[in-house]
């Protein structure tokens, strides 16, 4: 169907000076949007300025609102259009990808927050391949009260080509759109639009008749398409618009505040049972901003009762079900769900954390009881003394990261624990802290009875301050057990030794090798210059490299340390230079 030609020609809305005005501010506001789009871009991880950014952008749209009401423009493939005008002066994908999505026209209302400038910013920065929802479902998820957005979709006729079918859009969209704007008390505010109100509507539109609908049975494709379109209905669009009506009946008022905390609820165990934890989380900071305004006591009540039964025990049983077998991408959600609760559900979820095996999902946790150990730690404490190992870990891990103020103490009684896997994962989670209480346990470490341990030790001394670590290894490698220890042992000590990569140590190395060794102390000699070379190995610098090129060419060295020497000299030459050949001596 085509268009018949118009009677007159329509008056130019940019004769009125109000009308130029008007272009000119949303002009602004789509150059200053346009330049916080890109600093946000270049600046993604400096998420904490984003507000920042879009500063000038919201200052020109509250501007604009408040002198003519809500801005209302045209979304087209290349721009945004205000009285049939761009608003971008440059070429940008921002428009069309809206625009791919359905979504024709945009209408920014008065009292627009930072945040949902923020949101709507975002959302147009977004790669939606990767988040696996386009635009209008984001929209739909998102907290942006005084946002809309129109969305139409496409028209075709079978029999007739893309230019035979031309139909006025824009008038369809903006008819529709004065039925939305009613002032009724009908909150949902659905547009009722019968076929003759259309026909009346689209004048100079011819119409289509004779057209013949033939029936073709559904293959078993397109069957399984519909069936997924349905199922990414539910999901993306259904429970959002449900959410969205329940809080505008909450924000008319009920006058029963237990059949509306009743309705909340059900909606919580539906969303639980649905796996969409992101829908609860948006719940959650819905009421929180609500429950600030004035006359918002019953929302203030509704807020606490709500995030109150989240924590009971079934419902996060149900929680810790979804994360033993949730996907990486759910997880953030999960933690925002459980970081929402009171600190009074940490004992529930420390035995939650029993039941889980992953080490990503007893880590998302872990951050939660963290924080909630800040409160009350008690708990935390006594799991310390637990017999099975992977919980001593996490309360280490709980610990460390809540920065208990006493957690030192209780490392050290964890290094007494029998399991010693135990203590050495501690011993990890101690040297992390780079304070001098840590140092200390280290270093008290060297006299440990296990073997395993004082080796963790003396490789994580040299990792505090370096000529500290040089003296307390020094002591013990010149103790008189020291020579009664394991081989495997002494290295491991000279090693950590030459790790220090003091002056010291390399002329401690270098002063063993340079020792001659005769008939009746060659044992003793070769045994001192294989752990000078295993030192030498550790210091891993040009110098250490150019000393142990010197040993491998002194022919008068016992046989086994030369091996020692190649072998040591051809890994750091690895680590040194990688694939590049050495510097020439000078």
């Amino acid at each position: 169907m085509t268009a018949a030609p118009e009677a007159s020609v329509a008056p130019d809305p940019l004769a009125d000076p109000e009308n130029r005005q008007r272009l000119e501010l949303a002009k602004a506001f789509a150059f200053q949007l346009l330049k916080g789009i890109k600093q946000i871009g270049m600046y993604r991880h400096n998420e904490s300025r984003y507000t920042e950014y879009l500063e000038k952008a919201h200052a020109a749209v509250r501007e604009y609102t408040g002198r003519w009401g809500p801005l209302v423009f045209k979304v087209e493939q290349q721009n945004f259009h205000l009285f049939d005008q761009p608003l971008f002066t440059e070429d940008t994908p921002l428009p069309f990808k809206f625009w791919r999505d359905g979504i024709r026209q945009f209408i920014f209302r008065p009292g627009l927050r930072p945040d949902e400038l923020l949101s709507f910013t975002l959302i147009a920065l977004s790669d939606v391949e990767k988040q696996g929802e386009d635009t209008v479902a984001q929209l739909w998820r998102s907290p942006v009260d005084n946002l809309e957005y129109v969305v139409v979709e496409g028209f075709k006729v079978d029999g007739f080509s893309d230019e035979e079918v031309q139909v006025a859009v824009d008038k369809i969209v903006e008819y529709l759109y004065s039925r939305l704007r009613s002032h009724s008390d009908d909150f949902l505010r659905f547009a009722r639009v019968s076929a003759e109100d259309l026909e009346l509507k689209l004048e100079g539109v011819e119409q289509v008749r004779g057209a013949v609908i033939a029936g073709v049975t559904a293959s078993d494709e397109l069957k399984a398409r519909l069936q997924k379109e349905i199922a990414e209905e539910e999901h993306s669009r259904l429970f959002p618009k449900l959410v969205s009506s329940i809080f505008q009946v909450a924000e008319a008022g009920v006058d029963d505040p237990e059949l509306l905390e009743e309705m909340f609820l059900q909606l919580l165990d539906a969303l639980l049972l649905q796996e969409d934890f992101a829908i609860i989380n948006q719940i959650v900071l819905k009421l929180r901003a609500m429950e600030d305004r004035p006359g918002m006591s019953g929302i203030r009540r509704l807020k606490a009762t709500f995030v109150e039964k989240m924590g009971d025990e079934q419902r996060l049983v149900r929680v810790a079900d979804v994360l033993r077998a949730a996907r990486p991408g759910v997880l953030p959600d999960i933690g925002r769900y459980l970081s929402s609760l009171q600190p009074t559900v940490l004992p529930i979820l420390l035995d939650l954390l029993e039941t889980l095996d992953a080490p990503e999902h007893r880590l998302v946790l872990c951050d939660v009881i963290a924080e909630f150990c800040k409160v009350n730690p008690v708990e935390v404490v006594q799991r310390l003394s637990s017999e099975r190992p992977m919980t001593v870990r996490d309360m280490v891990y709980v610990l460390e990261r809540a920065q208990h103020p006493e957690r030192m103490v209780f490392f050290g009684r964890v290094l007494k624990h029998r399991n010693l896997a135990v203590r050495l994962d501690v011993m990890g989670t101690i040297a992390r802290g780079r304070s001098l209480e840590s140092r200390r346990l280290i270093a008290e470490a060297l006299k440990d009875d296990t073997a395993q341990v004082r080796v963790q030790a003396a490789r994580l001394l040299p990792e505090y301050d370096r000529e500290h670590a040089y003296q307390d290894l020094v002591a013990v490698v010149r103790s008189k057990d020291f020579k009664k220890r394991s081989s495997e042992e002494q290295a491991a000590f000279y090693t950590a030794l030459g790790s220090t990569g003091l002056p010291a140590a390399m002329s401690f190395m270098t002063q063993l090798l340079a020792e001659k060794a005769h008939l009746w102390n060659r044992a003793r000699v070769v045994e001192e210059k294989l752990l000078a070379v295993h030192g030498l190995a550790g210091v891993q610098s040009i110098q250490s490299y150019r000393a142990l090129q010197a040993v491998t060419e002194d022919r008068t060295q016992p046989s086994e340390v030369l091996v020692a020497a190649r072998r040591a000299l051809g890994e750091t030459r690895k680590k040194l230079f990688g694939d590049a050949p050495p510097p020439e001596a000078s």
